[in-house]
């Protein structure tokens, strides 16, 4: 190769060279210029995400003063209402006594108002707790067909009101739910009260069933009407919170639109979902699904419907000194309780597990329950929790007979007594005739800061043959315990100076106190926490405009009649030990 031709390739590499190096500068400025662009969207994307993050925040403040301020309403708006209801029933009894019938339809005029304001009032505060994530489930084991004719029963004025007639279609094999029975029994009214408010001179249908889906035990009610219908565009805007189908709809009708809402949002919080079918004229028909189980629990077969024919071990003969439920695995135990029943002169009605005592008791209403602790399937606990539960049963007395040492659990859950295994008979009858010999009477210390509230208890409760004291906070009231204790006391827990809970933190302080039963009365919303701090410490809990008088005195029956049986059986006991 000549030196020329060298020279050339040379001059041609050069050129490649200085190319490449153009390209690589160029490409250079392309990437910062990139890189530039790059760091400004990140930057702008870092302020886009601190204004969400401020925004967001902004929002949950909002949304937790909404809740706060709601909260603080409800107190203030069910207090009055809880005096409006009450002293209308009052009223009510009163007027029928004095023979004035012309006045009581105004009464009951004023008393249908004030329920329905606080289920209004309800209606609101259940969906800003659904929208601020506050609404919880409360899991119990309870009896369908019990609570479906409890619902039965509310709805029926109702249904009379526009000329209608309601059908109750219940499968036989519907048994016993594990869910939220206060939220499964205000769909059923909710869907309800619609079909009646829609529907004159119709027919309402309430079906329930049970059937396996894809595995899955499952709950299916179905609500329908014969009334006006809706068209396929009302349809699609029927779930929307403080909507109906049709604005007209609530000039006529009336309502907030939440019933619906409310009732889409419980179904799902169980694992369940709501549909509607509807043709303008012809009427409406809602379907429920719901998992028989809400939680993952033992299962047990779901009893049929109770048999009527080996529940009793005795015939009417021995109906004397009242019936008793015992729900017991064990036959050997079942035997001897026979027996021993039947020479102490009780009826008697089995159940050989927990689903089949609950259902037994909804249908029987027995005098008294003894139950076992360690059983397959639904524990003893569970059954004593579900029977509490359970408004129609809570008042009945049960007796542990069990050789768990569990007391303290026991009473914490609403145990009535405790028998250890193997059962003493003389203990055994003497616990038995304690809890069916009821006593009436007695003093009860009403506290309370709204003066109105005391008067109204006072009243009822004095022309009942109840000694009554009152004290408008928890100071007062200590005061007043100190000088005398009463046999119960109603308490409050929304007070100045000292409130509720600090009240009952101090009372069961003292060992002498311990045993007096507190029943709260209160329009508080109360939360899991404060449920945990009155868990064991109180009796009962009773939300202010949501319980009759008839509800409150019963109440006050139950648990006065068991501290006197206490005081009664702690004085044998001390004079027995004297004695000696």
């Amino acid at each position: 190769m000549t030196d020329e031709a060298v020279g050339l390739q040379m001059e041609a590499l050069r050129s490649q060279i200085a190319a490449l190096e153009e390209l690589l500068q160029l490409h250079e400025q392309v990437s910062l210029e990139q890189a530039r662009k790059l760091e400004h969207a990140l930057t702008k994307l870092e302020h886009s995400e601190q204004e969400l993050r401020a925004a967001r925040d902004a929002a949950e403040r909002a949304n937790r003063a909404k809740s706060d301020f709601l909260t603080r309403m409800s107190h203030e708006l069910r207090t009055p209402l809880n005096a409006i209801i009450g002293y209308s029933e009052m009223l009510i009894e009163e007027m029928e006594e004095l023979g004035q019938p012309d006045l009581i339809s105004d009464q009951k005029k004023i008393h249908a108002a004030g329920k329905h304001l606080l289920s209004l009032i309800n209606d609101i505060l259940d969906l800003s707790k659904i929208e601020a994530g506050k609404m919880e489930l409360y899991l119990e084991t309870f009896d369908l067909a019990t609570m479906i004719r409890d619902v039965v029963s509310t709805i029926t004025p109702l249904v009379e009101k526009n000329s209608n007639k309601l059908d109750l279609r219940l499968s036989d094999d519907i048994g016993a739910m594990r869910s939220d029975v206060t939220k499964v029994r205000q769909i059923l009214l909710n869907l309800l009260s619609n079909a009646c408010k829609f529907t004159s001179n119709g027919k309402l249908t309430l079906a329930a069933s049970r059937s396996l889906d894809l595995g899955v035990d499952r709950i299916t009610f179905t609500v329908s009407d014969t009334g006006i219908g809706m068209t396929p565009e009302q349809l699609e805007k029927l779930f929307q919170a403080f909507t109906q189908a049709d604005a007209s709809t609530t000039r006529k009708y009336g309502g907030t639109g939440l019933g619906l809402t409310i009732t889409r949002h419980f179904c799902r919080m169980m694992g369940g979902e709501v549909t509607v079918a509807s043709e303008p004229g012809k009427g409406t028909q809602f379907t429920v699904s719901l998992p028989a189980l809400a939680a993952d629990q033992g299962k047990e077969a779901p009893p049929a419907r109770v048999p009527g024919g080996d529940s009793s071990a005795q015939g009417p003969e021995t109906e004397g000194k009242g019936t008793v439920l015992v729900i017991d695995d064990d036959p050997i135990t079942r035997d001897l309780m026979k027996a021993f029943l039947a020479k102490e002169g009780y009826r008697m009605i089995v159940a050989t597990g927990g689903q089949e005592g609950i259902a037994l008791a909804g249908q029987e209403h027995p005098d008294l329950i003894t139950l076992d602790v360690l059983m397959p399937g639904m524990d003893g606990w569970m059954v004593l929790s579900a029977l509490k539960a359970d408004p129609e049963l809570s008042r009945i007395p049960v007796i542990l007979l069990t050789i768990v040492d569990e007391k303290n659990l026991g009473y914490s859950l609403g145990a009535s007594d405790y028998v250890a295994k193997p059962i003493d008979r003389e203990h055994l009858g003497f616990v038995l005739k304690k809890h069916l010999s009821g006593r009436e009477g007695g003093l009860v210390l009403v506290v309370d800061d709204a003066a109105d509230v005391r008067t109204m208890i006072r009243r009822f409760l004095e022309k009942e043959g109840y000694g009554v004291t009152e004290a408008e906070n928890g100071s007062m009231a200590l005061e007043q315990i100190g000088r005398r204790a009463p046999d119960l006391i109603l308490l409050d827990l929304m007070m100045p100076e000292m409130d509720g809970f600090q009240f009952v933190e101090k009372l069961r302080k003292n060992e002498a106190w311990q045993s007096i039963p507190v029943l709260i009365i209160t329009a508080k919303e109360l939360s899991s926490d404060d449920r945990r701090k009155l868990s064991g410490q109180v009796q009962t809990i009773l939300q202010k405009g949501t319980y009759s008088l008839e509800d409150l005195l019963g109440e006050v029956k139950e648990r006065a009649a068991v501290h006197f049986r206490g005081k009664e059986a702690a004085l044998e006991e001390s004079q027995f030990a004297g004695g000696k």
